[in-house]
């Protein structure tokens, strides 16, 4: 058996240019970095601005596992299986994160015969956004210290600097750490610490800013500091947010490449979901509309996560209508939410999955309180014996929503085609009365009870001491009118990873809180979860290599 990087390898992909121009773009609006990968230019927008949107489909999941559930994987496919029915669908994807390449989820470009290529392109340096973006929040760190350092005339409280530095990789080691070390020409002494970039403010504001100029002022209003009266200090006042858009003016572009059946697929931007808000660029996402009859996108995680968010935050500032979500979900995924062990998932167990499929019922429920029709695809292992397959499609049947049996990883589009056709059935069939699960106006506490409710189904919410102060503060200086963004485990839908399946008689405990007012959102923190993760103790990296004639290994 082949693994993804072999398969990858194997693809006859298209030079760019030809992809681009079965979507009716010109070489001229292309700006190619090699054969294979392409940012598409500012004007393009304005070209397409009057085109007709096409359906907008969601593809969300179930609580992840460690025996995998496959949500990219299923998207590519359906991208592929969709020109296999004769439609034009249009890919908008996120970028992979360093951190999990060389950690331990791997990377997000697909799997077997349903993957986005150049693979090891992508799920590297690909076009450089990742750096440009790392760049640009460091660069805004120093400034801070800066400032400081050269007689702080905006008399900022080193104890009250909210903005970290970042970098693209997992190490735990600089979670927390102290600078300015070393005597008075070294900086001011302070604690300080890092995020992953996919988790940091600046990954938020490019995948959510409409162009350059919307960009630039989202920049200015993040939040980096309060000074020694607690009054906000804002980027803007800092002076360096025009330098900072000049270091993301070509990250903001779109990156073009191609499935493995060469579908046109915009790959941009990487928000971690669990983290931040978990969606690939509005920009992209707009433009596939604007390019394709069907876009298909996926958000991370399970849906109390990515899909909550994609629909309350991406949707609300996007402007964005989705028509159909696609709920991808594994036979032993169900089985591990029933408990059964990671190496017994092999073998038949309806007992099991009786209990286990309780956790898709909840993310089918949590979708239709979104108005937005569901498709469920069950992505197929060959273990899944057919009175499994049988248990959970008459359990859809029962739920009044279709179901799929999908097999994209092993056939590529033609293992998804019944998925596609029921896709697009939906669609014609079910009109989407999408609106978000609450309004804005409400308070920051209220939208957070609202969620631990409807989505995660607890029974109330505790806040910290920490966390009553921070709400409160956020709300005194204009913010508490923002959505949430909840950071909370992907692995459960309470903030215990060990509660699997459809815990009940929990509650939600609130720790923090922090306002990305560039992004446009309220980060409120649950559970343990961080936002700068380690490496496992046996790191993917161990496994990756390159010979002398560049060659890469190991890379799934």
């Amino acid at each position: 058996m082949l693994s993804d990087i072999e398969i990858a390898k194997n693809a006859h992909m298209k030079k760019i240019e030809e992809i681009a121009g079965e979507l009716g773009i010109s070489e001229d609006y292309l700006e190619p970095y090699g054969h294979y990968k392409a940012k598409v230019s500012e004007i393009l927008y304005s070209k397409t601005a009057f085109n007709k949107d096409g359906k907008l489909i969601l593809v969300t999941a179930v609580n992840p596992t460690p025996a995998g559930e496959g949500k990219t994987t299923v998207s590519v496919g359906l991208a592929e299986a969709m020109g296999r029915i004769g439609k034009k669908a249009v890919l908008a994807l996120r970028e992979p994160s360093l951190g999990p390449v060389f950690g331990i989820k791997g990377g997000a470009a697909g799997g077997g015969y349903a993957q986005v290529v150049p693979m090891e392109d992508i799920n590297l340096h690909f076009t450089g956004d990742m750096h440009a973006i790392t760049s640009a929040n460091n660069l805004l760190c120093a400034m801070i210290d800066n400032h400081i350092q050269q007689g702080n005339q905006l008399r900022i409280d080193q104890r009250r600097i909210l903005f970290k530095r970042c970098m693209d990789m997992n190490d735990r080691a600089l979670r927390n750490i102290v600078v300015g070390l070393g005597g008075k020409m070294n900086g001011v002494p302070r604690e300080d610490g890092f995020n992953i970039t996919v988790a940091s403010e600046i990954m938020a504001i490019l995948c959510l800013a409409t162009d350059l100029g919307n960009l630039k002022k989202r920049l200015g209003d993040i939040l980096v500091a309060y000074n020694l009266d607690g009054e906000p200090v804002f980027a803007r006042e800092i002076g360096c947010t025009g330098a900072m858009t000049a270091l993301l003016k070509d990250a903001l572009k779109p990156n073009l490449v191609q499935t493995i059946e060469n579908n046109p697929a915009f790959i941009h931007g990487g928000p971690f979901a669990n983290i931040a808000h978990g969606c690939n660029s509005v920009r992209a996402t707009k433009l596939a509309l604007k390019l394709g009859d069907y876009c298909i996108t996926e958000a991370g995680f399970g849906s109390d996560l990515g899909a909550e968010k994609f629909f309350d935050i991406k949707c609300r500032y996007g402007g964005l209508t989705p028509a159909c979500v696609v709920l991808v979900a594994t036979v032993r995924a169900l089985k591990y939410n029933g408990g059964v062990p990671k190496n017994e998932l092999a073998e038949e167990n309806i007992p099991a999955l009786e209990r286990g499929i309780v956790n898709l019922q909840a993310h089918i429920e949590n979708m239709h309180k979104f108005h937005v029709p569901v498709v469920v695809a069950i992505n197929r292992f060959h273990t899944d014996t057919d009175s499994e397959l049988d248990f959970v499609r008459n359990f859809c049947n029962e739920m009044g929503v279709e179901v799929s049996m999908c097999e994209v990883f092993a056939k590529g589009g033609e293992g998804g085609t019944d998925l596609a056709e029921k896709v697009c059935s939906t669609v014609e069939l079910c009109n989407s009365d999408f609106r978000p699960l609450y309004r804005t106006e409400i308070t920051i506490k209220e939208k957070i009870e609202t969620l631990a409710r409807e989505i995660y189904r607890a029974d109330g919410v505790i806040y910290t001491t920490q966390a009553e102060k921070a709400i409160k503060e956020i709300e005194s200086i204009g913010f508490g009118n923002l959505p949430v963004c909840v950071a909370k485990t992907q692995y459960s839908l309470s903030d215990d990873p060990s509660l699997l399946g459809k815990p009940e008689g929990f509650n939600i405990t609130v720790r923090d809180a922090r306002v990305s007012a560039g992004a446009g959102f309220v980060v409120i923190y649950t559970g343990d979860i961080l936002t700068m993760p380690g490496l496992p103790k046996a790191p993917s990296a161990l496994n990756i290599d390159c010979d002398d004639n560049g060659n890469i290994t190991g890379l799934f």
